[in-house]
């Protein structure tokens, strides 16, 4: 039933398939061939379950605020923003995209749009003081892994559906600890590789500029006080913060900085359901392959035979990281965290592994393997939105790549980092 299972997924892919059809139609014929004891109907059943817990409307209300966002000035604010502060220093410019991307990522919780809305700008202004266009690239694509790890985590919020025992608020707070040491990396190696390659530097800004750019940053420096703020005070859920999201996006570009017309939004709000429903099509498939999986005892399966009878808690995490890093190289990572997640989180929990802090570690490998060749969703959403060939895009990555494998160790071996808010709990 196993083989048959797996046989089909890779048969439907190969035949160009989109991911729906393998993730529902696999599980469907191993019903009816192996287990006819269940009507197949009932994975249908288990698909409406899938999309029906609450938590999932924060999804498509992250994702409008982002749309919003993104449509408007908010990300040149906080590029101007970022730039008056660290622009004029050795590799300034390279600092500010990944700080930016870790402000921006934590509006839209998604990389392809912190792609979009950093990398436009960005790619420009790297260029324009002298480095290589494949680097640039690399750096935006990189940087932009951030999203995933900073609150609303479209990638976390998955993870939690999976996940019994995971607190989505918990995850949230999880991820900024990872983020930091992410971010750290890539500011030193901006720093040496501009001295290296003897990267011009850009004037200093004066504070009066400062002063403009912050007083212009300051409502959109808003999204994450009152995301990470209003969750961890325990003011309102992340679904309601998902909700003020979206209010706090209408009013600051419709009414303050009027950047978006009312007569637009149904326009943004067209581009939300979309992306939304595709989403939402990939969690319900998710859940029918989940129950099947479950059903045929694939994950005791994996812990006797890839693990061993009795594995330790780092085995496990490391083995984890493996399994969803090849996946995410493959397959959008919401699809690589449905599917595997179910298969691996009981085995980790029975090894004393938090599931937070493997919350964290699978949404780290999610957020490498997206920009990971060979097939990593953000390579081809940069070629597409900086009109570069494949291998133009993933040319630079590399020195990145590294940093983030060595990023995704540390994060491994010291859950403190990850589980750092519990001090101040």
């Amino acid at each position: 039933m196993v083989a048959t299972l797996l046989t089909l997924m890779v048969i439907f892919l190969v035949l160009g398939f989109p991911m729906l059809i393998p993730l529902i139609a696999a599980p469907l014929i191993v019903v009816i061939l192996f287990i006819p004891n269940i009507d197949p109907i009932f994975l249908i059943q288990q698909m409406i379950q899938g999309i029906s817990p609450y938590v999932l409307l924060a999804v498509p209300l992250f994702i409008f605020a982002a749309d919003i966002m993104s449509t408007g000035k908010t990300s040149k604010r906080l590029l101007d923003f970022v730039g008056s502060f660290i622009g004029h220093l050795r590799g300034g410019y390279a600092i500010t995209t990944a700080a930016a991307c870790t402000l921006f990522g934590s509006i839209s919780g998604s990389t392809q749009a912190t792609v979009v809305a950093i990398g436009k700008p960005m790619r420009e202004r790297l260029r324009s003081v002298g480095y290589k266009d494949s680097n640039a690239i690399a750096l935006i694509i990189n940087a932009s892994d951030l999203a995933l790890l900073v609150p609303p985590s479209i990638a976390m919020i998955i993870y939690a559906l999976a996940a019994p025992r995971a607190s989505v608020s918990e995850l949230f707070m999880a991820g900024i600890g990872p983020a930091i040491l992410v971010f750290t990396m890539f500011a030193v190696y901006s720093y040496i590789y501009a001295r290296i390659k003897n990267i011009p530097m850009v004037p200093k800004a004066t504070w009066k500029e400062r002063l403009v750019f912050t007083r212009k940053a300051l409502l959109p420096l808003g999204f994450p006080v009152i995301i990470i703020g209003g969750i961890y005070s325990g003011v309102f859920s992340p679904t309601e913060a998902a909700a003020i999201s979206v209010l706090y996006a209408l009013v600051l570009e419709v009414i303050i900085f009027r950047t978006i017309k009312i007569t637009e939004l149904p326009k943004i709000a067209l581009s939300t359901g979309l992306v939304t429903s595709a989403v939402f099509i990939l969690v319900a498939g998710g859940q029918a392959f989940s129950y099947v999986i479950s059903y045929a005892r694939i994950p005791q399966m994996v812990a006797n035979n890839i693990m061993g009878g009795d594995p330790t808690a780092l085995t496990v995490l490391f083995i984890v990281a493996i399994f969803f890093f090849i996946g995410c190289m493959f397959v959008d990572p919401i699809v690589v965290i449905l599917i595997l997640t179910p298969i691996f989180y009981p085995i980790a929990i029975q090894a004393g592994v938090d599931p937070i802090h493997l919350g964290v570690v699978i949404t780290f490998q999610a957020a490498l393997g997206s920009a990971t060749p060979p097939f990593g969703v953000d390579i081809f959403t940069a070629s597409a939105v900086f009109n570069k060939s494949y291998l133009d895009v993933i040319r630079g990555t590399p020195p990145y790549i590294v940093m983030l494998l060595i990023a995704s160790i540390l994060i491994i071996l010291f859950e403190e980092i990850s589980l750092f808010y519990r001090y101040f709990m």
